[in-house]
């Protein structure tokens, strides 16, 4: 029973998160006259991967920095395969253009600079260096756009108090981090009494559980009519998670796998990728959707097959 309650909990502290955390992104962009979407996929994204950041340095100060690794990528396919096309399966999504010219190149790009390191079976601490200074470039490069749009922005009289979207950010990520480790405990607990094994589990639902932040977030901004929100934070989560997670778990400790086995999230990664890229319309329609969710289901079964080690 406890196990059915955690799960229960989890979901109540992932809504009333989402939508907290929602409010302030939105709060924070009108405070600081900058558009959500650069927001979301800065402060939002960063924030909301707090958990894959912690699974890296964890790991990899314990010697087994692969863990990070795996549970970057694979909640990268989850961010876009799994919780976008949510997104998108609730009702059609619009892209805005300037997504296109900064975000998907970026998340598109660190898909193939990870699987050119990986090469050589091995991410060594130069690699780091080199998947860390390709984040701060994307960042400084976001935040000359951040500049260019702040000026441009007329100061609005009577807008949303800074102090107030802080506080309604910070609540609503910690229950949303709250509301993966319940769902993760919950999810496991109930998995175990059907005999799965903790490859499996950790697969599956601790992957997704890891991602329930970005979850929470594309929904409520989708129901909220928030479609930059919701899509910033899950592209500038992606680039967070591929460049600077696994380059701090690979500065503390080199990160060695096969790349065969990596080659599993990072090409369905890039193949979910494509199915978002918008045609001239910027509109995702609901068969994008579907598509997208069967890329995850066929991510799920290759992962299930591969070796557990």
């Amino acid at each position: 029973m406890l196990t059915y309650g955690a799960l229960l909990a989890g979901l109540i502290c992932a809504g009333l998160g989402g939508e907290l955390f929602v409010r302030g992104t939105v709060g924070l962009s009108i405070a600081a006259r900058i558009p959500p979407g650069i927001v979301a996929a800065t402060i939002a994204a960063f924030a909301t991967s707090s958990p894959e950041l912690t699974v890296a340095i964890a790991s990899a100060l314990d010697g087994t920095p692969e863990i990070s690794l795996g549970d970057a990528l694979g909640s990268n396919v989850v961010n876009v395969a799994l919780i976008l096309a949510l997104a998108i399966l609730i009702a059609p999504l619009r892209v805005d253009r300037s997504v296109l010219k900064r975000d998907f190149p970026a998340a598109l790009t660190v898909s193939v600079l990870i699987g050119a390191l990986l090469y050589d079976g091995t991410l060594s601490r130069l690699d780091a260096a080199f998947l860390l200074l390709a984040f701060f470039a994307w960042l400084v490069a976001v935040l000359f756009e951040v500049r260019k749009a702040r000026s441009a922005a007329p100061q609005v009289l009577g807008e949303t108090k800074l102090g107030r979207a802080v506080v309604e950010s910070a609540v609503g990520l910690g229950l949303l981090i709250l509301a993966g480790r319940l769902i993760v405990y919950g999810a496991t607990g109930i998995a175990a009494t059907f005999g799965l094994s903790e490859f499996v589990i950790g697969a599956t639902i601790v992957a997704i559980g890891t991602s329930v932040p970005e979850l929470a977030t594309a929904i409520i901004s989708r129901l909220r009519g928030h479609d930059e929100v919701g899509l910033g934070t899950i592209l500038g989560s992606n680039i967070f998670n591929g460049l600077f997670v696994v380059g701090v778990a690979a500065g503390i400790a080199p990160i060695t796998v096969s790349p065969a086995s990596a080659a599993i999230p990072l090409g369905l990664g890039m193949v979910s990728l494509a199915l978002v890229f918008p045609p001239r319309s910027n509109m995702l329609d609901r068969w994008r959707g579907g598509l997208l969710v069967a890329v995850y289901l066929a991510y799920v079964l290759a992962t299930l097959q591969a070796p557990a080690h």
